[in-house]
Formats: structure tokens, sequence, C-alpha cells
């Protein structure tokens, strides 16, 4: 699924900025042409946003050393 990710004017005074989140994904219309249509929308604040991305971040490089760590293994099995 991918995001497009913008900017949102909020209507209540507020200090901190919000943005619009729109998870998009690829559908086939009734010729057979790929199409991109909205899935959702989601609403939050940029500093919520930036933690959620940076907690991903961490998770995703803990799961590549992980993968990395496997690779190793299976070149020493393959090597030996």
């Amino acid at each position: 699924m991918a995001k497009v990710i913008s900017a949102v004017e909020s209507v209540a005074v507020q200090s901190e900025k919000e943005i619009k989140i729109q998870h998009t994904k690829v559908m086939q219309n009734a010729n057979g042409n790929d199409v991109t249509v909205l899935d959702f929308e989601e609403y939050m604040g940029v500093d919520a946003a930036i933690s959620m991305a940076e907690d991903k971040k961490v998770n995703l490089e803990a799961q590549l050393a992980e993968v990395e760590a496997e690779l190793v293994e299976y070149k020493a099995i393959k090597d030996a």
C-alpha cells in the first residue's frame, strides 16, 4: 500500500501542525488497466507521525540485523 502525505490546514487553533495520510492501493478496472484508488485517510499531528515513523525505522533496522545474521549462518553452512 502506498501513501500520499500532505500538510493540512487545522480548523482549530493549535500549536502543532497536522498532516493527512492517504493510504492507496492499485487495483484493476473493468478494462484490465491498473488504477490507484484511495483505501482510507487518516489525520494526525506531525509530531505523532514522526514518532511513529522513527519507531517503525528502529523495528525495521532490528529485523534487518536479524536477516543479516541469518545470511551469515547460511553462508557459513554453504562454505563448510
